[in-house]
């Protein structure tokens, strides 16, 4: 990761994070907030129409993010459910590795930024809230990957479907998020497709893919999916106001103690009895290479839209998951599949019909100008700073 990666280069002078005033520049002069407001106006005022974000280049990078993020879901899914055929059901200790690479990764990269001062004051004083996101992350990875060992790949996939109303619930009540028509009648067409997965896969079941324990399997599932969820929006909460290193720095470290003791209480007996081979070491590295390049990616599509659009597009991960079965597992599927595919694929087309240039990259929990946001990569705050530089709509009294 280059230096350019975020524009903001001290953000621990102040831990609360007003990251504001002059974290970035224009034609080499440092920006105030009356430059940022100046671009947000700007970019609003071009969002004349109904299809205006559709017509970016920003939509179409959320939407192809978005995807390879399912895909990422759909290959971790795919190894968890390869080592369980192997019998090698490690829900905590597979996912450790992941922990460790990011640490290596972004921990470093934090440590220089800030060096070692700043980075123990930020440990000190905000700790506790990484050490609450890894954990509700790390349970999330263990519930969900233990799902495996009692339900089919499809299946535990679907399950994937509650974190969405988890995350409206939470972003709606919590972060004050008010959704537009277009928004929820996109959540209700992606809902629809759901819909049809569910039906899908309840026919695939009747069809021999059924399994006895698949209840508590979907238990698991739901559990995994109701800490992701939680997960996701702390996550957007962080990303939006912290450099994007720092957060998967944090989240590495403090995953790696969590993440390490729920291993030794609750993998103990199972890894004793697994199977341990070239085929399962390649599996878990398989697994820790795509599990890192989804948390790589994840910031970006959080920033750039939100928590709820990140969840929904995961639901495409069921169609690619289907894939996986049917040349991989032998699955047989129904013929609804392709059709709950296109609907999902279609609700979060709907979802951005909101007509703002800005998409849901302005945080309603940030401030009317996102002053309390940071001009990173993805934000509405650098895009406002963007637009200004790219249109030199600014004169020289706003820079100082």
């Amino acid at each position: 990761m280059s230096k350019n990666f975020e524009a903001h280069t001290s953000p621990v002078d102040d831990l609360e994070m007003h990251h504001g005033s002059r974290s970035n520049d224009v034609h080499g002069k440092p920006v105030d907030d009356e430059v940022v407001e100046q671009g947000l106006h700007t970019l609003e005022a071009k969002s004349k129409h109904w299809y205006a974000y559709l017509t970016t280049r920003d939509f179409w990078i959320v939407l192809a993010i978005g995807q390879i993020l399912a895909l990422c879901i759909t290959g971790t899914n795919t190894f968890s459910t390869l080592l369980v055929e192997k019998g090698t059901s490690i829900p905590a200790f597979q996912t450790l590795f992941n922990y460790i690479l990011l640490t290596i990764i972004y921990t470093t990269y934090t440590i220089y930024r800030y060096g070692w001062k700043k980075y123990g004051k930020l440990l000190l004083v905000d700790g506790w809230k990484y050490a609450i996101l890894s954990f509700l992350d790390v349970e999330g990875n263990y519930f969900t990957v233990l799902a495996y060992r009692y339900t089919n790949l499809m299946s535990a996939q679907l399950l994937n479907f509650w974190s969405i109303v988890v995350v409206v619930v939470i972003s709606f009540f919590i972060l004050k998020v008010r959704y537009k028509w277009p928004q929820v009648f996109g959540i209700l067409i992606c809902c629809g497709g759901m819909g049809v997965l569910l039906y899908s896969d309840h026919k695939s079941s009747n069809s021999g893919y059924y399994t006895p324990t698949q209840l508590k399997g979907d238990l698991f599932g739901l559990a995994g999916a109701t800490f992701y969820g939680l997960s996701n929006i702390f996550e957007e909460w962080f990303v939006s106001k912290r450099p994007a290193y720092e957060v998967l720095g944090m989240l590495g470290l403090f995953g790696i103690i969590i993440n390490g003791i729920t291993a030794g209480i609750f993998d103990r007996n199972s890894f004793a009895g697994a199977t341990w081979d070239g085929e399962v070491a390649g599996y878990i590295v398989g697994y820790t290479l795509i599990l890192a390049l989804f948390y790589s990616l994840a910031p970006v599509i959080l920033r750039m839209s939100s928590a709820v659009f990140f969840d929904i597009s995961l639901l495409t991960g069921n169609f690619w998951g289907v894939i996986i079965g049917i040349k991989v597992f032998g699955y047989a599927i129904y013929y609804l599949y392709p059709i709950a595919f296109v609907m999902i694929v279609v609700g979060l087309v709907v979802y951005f019909l909101a007509g703002s240039m800005l998409g849901e990259s302005k945080k309603p929990w940030l401030g009317a100008n996102q002053e309390l946001g940071v001009a990173g990569l993805g934000t509405a705050k650098q895009k406002a700073i963007d637009v200004v530089r790219r249109e030199g709509a600014v004169s020289g009294d706003h820079m100082t």
